[in-house]
């Protein structure tokens, strides 16, 4: 199918086709004697689609490896690491995006970048086992932690103002406080014997939700600042973690394309499992308080309602795995990173639309909805496009 258009469908009735008449109607093709005109009609219809203006920033192409994306909190910045170890800031606006700054930070791949939730520093950590915090305005070093960890450092979250946890390879976990003026963390404990995944918190800050590729999770209590439990392991990586339903729902994502689902302060145990495509979630964020959007290693981005759970279709598509997504500050666009150094935006505002799902789908119709291509997605569902001829 052509890749003629991203722009987002105007009729909410066909956000659910499916494209499976498409087969019927184009075998109902015209007599020859009508072919030149319908073929005038076809290119009439092309172009309507690439008229129609962006709803979303043009992608970014990078000369180095993406590892990850970040947006800010307040302003239309998008922050990228690369595999050398830089952070580079772009301005972004669906008529074009500009480079702002590159940052040189570390000596080895930059794994992971976090704003503050006042948008004004910028955290970084690295596979060179550093940890950077640096001024966004002024581009200037405020604070470094040298051989912070034994490990190479895989992922990092904000608790607050002045507390961040970090994790690596090794399954270790830290905390800092960046109001003591050392490189020494305020708590470490190692329970998992995998990397660190992903790490998450709720706005209540009592507990600090640390994945594993061990395929376990370890919940934290930040209070008293010890282990609380640990979770059975799973024959399969928890590659990453998401909260859902205003935080009373923690959501894993495996290495197996599954979806575990935990009540919150029910750690031990999953209530729910939900399973997709048999290929690694590499990266999961919250659309909204009950969609889900799972990037994959089959570079396709899904969203999936989670009560009823329900497969919604592919969000957008890479050519290659991707590995990182993020969200932007008013929740518009998302951006996703692939293997091939290319950012993409994908407007998702109709997935507002979308929120109340109450038909609970037959078993033999998941296949369709795993591969149904929703309104952010380049690729258009053929019966879709073929209703533009009418």
């Amino acid at each position: 199918m052509a890749d003629s258009s991203d722009t987002e469908s105007s009729n909410d009735s066909e956000y659910f086709n499916s494209g499976e008449d498409s087969e019927d109607e184009i075998d109902g093709s015209p007599e020859d004697d009508k072919e030149e005109s319908e073929e005038d009609e076809t290119i009439k219809a092309i172009k309507r689609e690439s008229q129609r203006k962006n709803n979303h920033p043009p992608a970014i192409h990078t000369e180095d490896f993406i590892t990850d994306i970040c947006f800010h909190p307040i302003n239309d910045i998008l922050a990228v690491s690369n595999i050398l170890g830089d952070v580079i800031l772009y301005k972004y606006s669906t008529d074009e995006n500009t480079l702002l700054s590159s940052m040189e930070l570390h000596t080895n791949a930059c794994r992971d970048i976090e704003f503050s939730h006042d948008g004004k520093l910028l955290y970084s950590t690295s596979k060179d086992k550093t940890i950077m915090i640096s001024d966004v305005n002024t581009e200037k070093l405020i604070q470094f932690y040298e051989n912070s960890h034994e490990a190479p450092i895989y992922c990092l979250t904000i608790i607050d103002e002045n507390v961040f946890a970090t994790g690596d390879d090794d399954g270790t976990v830290k905390l800092w406080d960046s109001r003591k003026k050392n490189d020494k963390p305020v708590y470490k404990t190692k329970k998992n014997e995998d990397y660190i995944s992903d790490i998450v918190t709720d706005e209540a800050q009592k507990y600090l939700i640390c994945s594993s590729g061990d395929g376990s999770i370890t919940t934290i209590n930040l209070e008293k600042r010890c282990v609380q439990m640990q979770s059975e392991e799973y024959e399969e990586e928890l590659t990453c973690l998401g909260l859902f339903r205003t935080g009373t729902k923690l959501i894993a994502g495996s290495s197996k394309g599954k979806l575990y689902m935990y009540n919150w302060n029910q750690f031990g145990l999953h209530s729910d499992t939900f399973p997709g495509p048999k290929v690694s979630i590499n990266s999961l964020i919250p659309a909204t308080e009950n969609i889900v959007i799972t990037a994959g290693e089959d570079g396709n981005l899904r969203a999936t309602y989670l009560f009823p759970h329900r497969h919604m279709g592919i969000v957008g598509q890479h050519d290659m795995s991707v590995e990182n997504l993020d969200i932007c500050n008013d929740g518009t666009f998302i951006a996703s990173s692939g293997h091939n150094n290319e950012i993409k935006f994908w407007n998702i505002q109709y997935l507002e639309k979308l929120e109340k799902v109450h038909v609970r789908p037959k078993k033999h119709e998941r296949k369709k909805e795993l591969e149904n291509n929703l309104p952010s997605s380049k690729i258009k569902n053929v019966s879709e496009f073929f209703n533009d001829l009418t």
